[in-house]
């Protein structure tokens, strides 16, 4: 079946599907990052034991809602795009080893550290989107323009929560 495309300009036009196809690529990557961020923001939330771990365990509970609006965010660029959000089959298996379950419970720093690597990985990579969506594609640079406000301040947030610790 031809799907036919009534974008005369813009990233939605017949003329920018190879760039719309690398969009999408990036996107869904954006995607997988933020939900394998929801999950291990999730369980560290709840893994972490200690009163000095309670304040962490809190902010990480919190930022789940947060994480999963960027997941959304990601899973509907990709559908208006004229791709297919993935599902669970999918789910890449090079999975981040900073932030899975620790057998200290308490190990507050690692699981700082392990935020601020994950954060700082989002920056780059949605740093690389809003690059290739430059003068192409303006609605996704601004929503990612967005989403990479809040992963820089998450990470902003977890270096004064190290400084603590350190």
């Amino acid at each position: 079946m031809t799907v036919t495309h009534h974008a005369s300009a813009g990233i939605l036009s017949d003329q920018n599907a190879a760039k719309r196809e690398e969009i999408v690529e990036l996107l869904t990557t954006a995607y997988w990052m933020e939900v394998e961020t929801v999950t291990n923001y999730l369980q560290q939330s709840i893994n972490l034991d200690g009163i000095r771990a309670k304040e962490i365990a809190t902010d990480l509970g919190e930022d789940v809602g947060e994480e999963l609006g960027h997941a959304k965010q990601f899973a509907n660029r990709i559908k208006e795009l004229y791709g297919t959000v993935p599902g669970s089959a999918d789910f890449p298996k090079d999975f981040d080893a900073s932030l899975q379950p620790n057998d200290d419970p308490t190990d507050v720093v690692s699981v700082i550290k392990g935020v601020i690597d994950a954060e700082s990985g989002a920056i780059s990579h949605y740093t690389r989107i809003i690059e290739a969506t430059d003068g192409v594609d303006w609605a996704t640079q601004d929503m990612v323009i967005e989403i990479l406000r809040d992963e820089e301040g998450h990470m902003r947030t977890y270096e004064r929560y190290l400084r603590e610790y350190v």
